[in-house]
């Protein structure tokens, strides 16, 4: 008797946890991730979790530590970021800032998957090589508090994606950029 307590509750665990496990993929079809995104903007074409992307590249394209308009910046994984995260460089501001085109980093009211356009990544690092950023997070409408670890930066073939491939969301249509506050992105959501 308690044996079949046991086994039943052992199928019914397997059975939830093949369920979420399932369920997952489902969930994030839901909403654009970074990787889809940088590889349509970018022409880079490697598959698979961020956190791979630099390893992938190796051999195929030229790597390196400098940003360059049309790079994708190749974000190492984390605690809080287990599968890294790629983004392309939209501008190179300076030797320590450079604006960026992204998805699913800031969630815009509550929502994931938003494309980002011209936002803003500071060089934190103390040897000044991009090793370690700080990433505009609209919602604290600021640089993100913790500091992210870069891996390098993927140099695509030819030139950057002239047309965006994605339409910008009604927020970036509307002229939004990182510093116009979060006002101006929860007031452009209602349109």
């Amino acid at each position: 008797m308690l044996y079949r307590r046991y086994l039943a509750a052992a199928i019914a665990s397997v059975m939830t946890v093949t369920g979420l496990i399932a369920s997952f993929p489902a969930a994030a079809r839901d909403y654009l991730q970074c990787v889809p995104f940088a590889r349509a903007e970018s022409g880079v074409e490697i598959r698979g979790n961020a956190k791979t992307w630099w390893s992938q590249a190796a051999g195929t394209y030229q790597r390196g530590e400098e940003p360059r308009k049309g790079a994708v910046m190749a974000f190492a994984g984390t605690r809080g970021m287990p599968m890294g995260h790629v983004a392309v460089v939209k501008k190179v501001v300076s030797d320590r800032e450079i604006l960026i085109d992204h998805a699913n980093w800031s969630p815009i009211n509550g929502r994931r998957g938003q494309i980002e356009r011209n936002v803003r990544v500071v060089d934190v690092s103390d040897a000044g090589d991009w090793s370690m950023v700080r990433v505009w997070y609209a919602p604290i409408g600021d640089l993100g508090l913790r500091a992210n670890p870069v891996q390098g930066f993927i140099y695509a073939d030819g030139e950057p994606a002239k047309t965006p491939s994605f339409k910008a969301p009604v927020w970036a249509q509307n002229d939004w950029r990182p510093g116009n506050g979060l006002e101006t992105i929860a007031a452009s959501l209602g349109q």
